[in-house]
């Protein structure tokens, strides 16, 4: 199975800038998909079933903002929307879809670089998706979390960690949150595979950030304990260009 979590930045946008060439190329599995801002009926649809996949979306009730959404070539055998908390739920940024055992997550964690308030909202939500994992990875422990996290995990994550200490993505008490969610029962699939630096999902649209990669890696296939023995490979595809972040993919047997 190869799955792909992808920030596309507007899904509509990013369908013009040639998303269902590079999906009938790239033909996976799972798609999980973060920050479509677009109601579901405002989304061609169409385009993706032709290549055979299911559509399920999840969207913020504020348009043009947030929302995810989960591709399959194979019908999901259940999908739940939200995570049943009315302030998040109210900004479309979390789904969940059953594949037997299985469950996929497209998550798309808040970002606080709009000031305090929000970075007070992040760390709250943050908080809560921690427990709302362990609560579910009790029934269902085979669990694939894909998403845009909106954090860096370490200095090799980011391609200035000493300009960058003082910034929503990378703050202390975000990198602190990262390092006991990981510890407490799930894997990385990119670090499992890759150790090395300069890999990143994310880069700014500004001073040619992409063209000199620096960057940021924030987007993540987390795998549960139970899980991580069946993964093959992780890697991220920078070359592909149609948003301001890149596809994270993770090769998994299930």
């Amino acid at each position: 199975m190869k799955i792909i979590t992808y920030n596309v930045n507007g899904i509509r946008s990013a369908i013009g800038k040639g998303l269902v060439t590079w999906l009938m190329r790239e033909k996976p599995d799972i798609v999980c998909l973060q920050e479509t801002k677009a109601q579901p009926d405002q989304i061609p649809v169409d385009e993706f079933e032709a290549l055979g996949y299911h559509c399920n979306w999840f969207s913020a009730q504020k348009r043009g903002y947030s929302g995810v959404g989960i591709l399959s070539l194979r019908n999901p055998d259940n999908v739940v929307l939200g995570l049943g908390i009315e302030r998040y739920d109210y900004e479309g940024r979390f789904m969940r879809a059953d594949f037997g055992d299985v469950s996929v997550v497209s998550v798309y964690h808040p970002s606080g670089t709009t000031g305090e308030e929000r970075q007070d909202f992040k760390m709250e939500w943050l908080a809560d998706f921690h427990d709302y994992a362990h609560e579910l990875i009790e029934t269902r422990p085979k669990l694939i979390l894909s998403g845009d996290y909106n954090i860096c995990h370490r200095a090799i994550d980011i391609h200035d960690p000493v300009r960058n200490a003082k910034n929503s993505g990378f703050l202390p008490e975000e990198r602190e949150w990262m390092e006991a969610f990981i510890s407490s029962g799930f894997t990385d699939s990119f670090r499992y595979f890759n150790k090395h630096p300069h890999h990143y999902t994310w880069w700014s649209y500004r001073a040619g950030a992409r063209k000199r990669n620096l960057g940021w890696r924030i987007d993540y296939n987390m795998v549960s304990r139970s899980l991580a023995p069946s993964m093959l490979n992780a890697w991220i595809q920078p070359d592909a260009v149609h948003s301001d972040h890149c596809p994270a993919v993770l090769e998994i047997d299930f």
